[in-house]
């Protein structure tokens, strides 16, 4: 998507303001709120999706969190970075920034967006199709949330929380709405253009991606109506946000950022204490999987991974888990300090495809479907090695050499999220048990790992009449997974 340099200079110096303010965005107060007496949409539309993309991407977000606990990172010798994660470590301090940065720096941005006039109705309708997007992902990481009353900008500062199951309901009838007011909107109404850094204005992709979040609602709480959902049609593309990354400070691909390269060329600390766990690299090898030379790095010396929580890394070998010795994050992942921002993976799409189509849900070839999000997986990392793959007749690779057909798509979205999106394949592994066979970090204290999160402290602080009671985030699983 081509923008003028003078608009992505814009952007990111609002940004800056916006997130340098904390009265600006604060949960619990309207002040300085931005609305559309304030901003106009061309400029919240870019700052929400701007958050969108942190939320899923920075250090110590959703991505991080996901790629912990369906142990596909592990952390190199000389550094003690994940002890926390590798301790089950769940406090009401543990990634709470998950939870305020959706409340405060997206969610309330997209609400803003629902509140223009008649002629901004694809504004509200991207508004409403982001809102439920977050929304789901936080009722996946904590149950019941803060939904019906919650981003009113003051005028409630103590919202309620509502019914994890009832915000699915919720969600997927905003969703519809979001459609509706696609189909209904003419030539009154403005279309976004490089303000939307997501798709540009192209408001049919919009619809199929509100088509598609709808679709992961209702597969993940295994019931719903898919009625007409086929004829929608589904993303066909990797759903990115890309505000004008540049080699800058503070302007870089947040991924990239923590894990790649500051904006001078030097590696982060963060890319030499961040490795692969040896039992994904055993998966990989295993089964003939080129990716697994993108998805991680491969030293001179050959891949090598790290047990999680690790304590002795001289046994038997003095530094054999130095940084320069195991397979840190790979190169089709970090592309490079301009790369977009991803969100919406199109195999994670595929995937939710084949599992509606083979719950008999949807029509169509599951199989064509698996298959497509395994090659979208290989053409994202940059790996021409997909034919070879697939022709394989292995079990969880090739559809018709796997009994499990659930267990083939699930172990194939865990491989395709890695590094990526991989808080997905934490909520699949707690909804179905897949992929088999994880193993459990040596420093944690229980057989089970984490099923949820904790509510975070701020809400403690500021809305304690309303939080639920803190629950065991290794047994209180979220409604679709019991």
């Amino acid at each position: 998507m081509k923008k003028s340099l003078k608009y992505i200079g814009i952007l990111f110096a609002t940004i800056f303001i916006v997130s340098c303010s904390e009265s600006y965005l604060d949960v619990n107060t309207d002040k300085n709120s931005p609305t559309g007496d304030v901003l106009g949409p061309e400029l919240v539309l870019p700052i929400a999706q701007y958050w969108s993309g942190e939320i899923v991407q920075r250090n110590r977000y959703t991505n991080n969190l996901g790629n912990m606990m369906v142990y596909n990172w592990s952390q190199s010798d000389g550094f003690s970075w994940y002890n926390d994660e590798f301790l089950y470590n769940v406090t009401s301090s543990f990634y709470q920034i998950i939870w305020t940065r959706s409340y405060r720096d997206a969610l309330k941005q997209y609400r803003v967006l629902q509140s223009y006039g008649d002629q901004y109705d694809n504004y509200k309708a991207i508004g409403k199709i982001m809102e439920s997007y977050h929304f789901q992902i936080l009722v996946d990481l904590y149950g019941d949330i803060p939904y019906s009353e919650a981003l009113q900008r003051g005028g409630n500062p103590t919202p309620a929380y509502d019914d994890a199951e009832a915000v699915y309901q919720g969600i997927v009838s905003e969703l519809d709405m979001a459609m509706a007011l696609i189909d209904g909107a003419d030539g009154s109404d403005l279309v976004p253009g490089s303000d939307d850094i997501m798709f540009g204005g192209d408001m049919a992709t919009w619809k199929k991606f509100a088509n598609t979040v709808k679709l992961r609602v209702l597969v993940r709480q295994g019931s719903g109506d898919f009625t007409g959902m086929a004829s929608v049609g589904f993303i066909d593309q990797e759903v990115t946000v890309q505000p004008g990354y540049a080699v800058v400070e503070n302007q870089q691909n947040p991924f990239w950022n923590a894990f790649g390269a500051d904006s001078g060329g030097t590696i982060t600390n963060n890319n030499n204490a961040t490795c692969a766990t040896q039992f994904v690299l055993d998966y990989l090898d295993g089964t003939s999987d080129s990716r697994i030379s993108y998805i991680y790095e491969e030293p001179a010396t050959g891949h090598l991974g790290v047990v999680q929580g690790l304590q002795d890394y001289d046994v038997p070998i003095v530094d054999q888990f130095d940084p320069q010795f195991v397979s840190n994050i790979g190169p089709g992942i970090l592309k490079g300090a301009t790369m977009p921002a991803v969100i919406f993976t199109l195999a994670d799409a595929y995937f939710l495809q084949a599992e509606a189509i083979l719950n008999g849900d949807l029509t169509g070839d599951a199989k064509a479907a698996y298959e497509s999000g395994i090659q979208s997986s290989f053409s994202y990392l940059g790996d021409p090695g997909f034919s070879d793959y697939i022709s394989q007749p292995r079990a969880l690779v090739a559809w018709d050499s796997s009994p499990n057909k659930l267990e083939a798509i699930i172990t194939q979205k865990w491989i395709a999220t890695n590094g990526i999106d991989a808080v997905q394949s934490w909520f699949d592994y707690t909804r179905t048990g897949y992929p088999s066979g994880l193993p459990i970090s040596l420093l944690a204290t229980t057989p089970e790992r984490p099923v949820r999160l904790f509510y975070p402290a701020s809400e403690l602080t500021a809305n304690a009449a309303n939080v639920p009671p803190q629950p065991n985030a290794f047994n209180d699983k979220i409604f679709w997974a019991n």
